[in-house]
């Protein structure tokens, strides 16, 4: 019973196993980018959030090596939860990029038309 469950781990972490190298790299990536930005006044504000990513996805690729190589099943749920974590702080991050994306084009646009409007009264 536990190889079949070691040998069903291995299979169904494979795919992720094959793209740990891209995981580990993109958490090298967003670790880096974090630290640049941390040396920079405003910049040390958000810094933590890149740092915290690339940790995750660093930590990932880890536990789905482990996974793939034992069949453990706590470090397949380990990656898969450290993965969860990451993709939902993205998420989280471009919906919140979104919203400040709109707010300044509503914002740019009532410059605009103001601009326009205090224009037509000299002539």
């Amino acid at each position: 019973m536990e190889t079949e469950q070691q040998s069903l781990v291995q299979k169904l972490s494979t795919p992720l196993f094959q793209a740990k190298g891209w995981m580990k790299f993109v958490g090298v990536m967003g670790i880096i980018t974090g630290a640049l930005q941390a040396i920079t006044l405003v910049g040390l504000l958000w810094a933590w959030l890149p740092i915290w990513m690339g940790v995750l996805l660093m930590q990932a690729g880890s536990a789905i090596e482990a996974a793939e190589r034992s069949g453990s099943v706590e470090a397949f749920t380990d990656a898969l939860a450290k993965l969860k974590t990451y993709f939902t702080l993205m998420g989280v991050t471009v919906l919140i990029g979104l919203a400040i994306t709109v707010l300044f084009m509503l914002l740019g646009g009532i410059g605009l038309l103001a601009g326009m409007a205090g224009m037509g009264g000299y002539h």
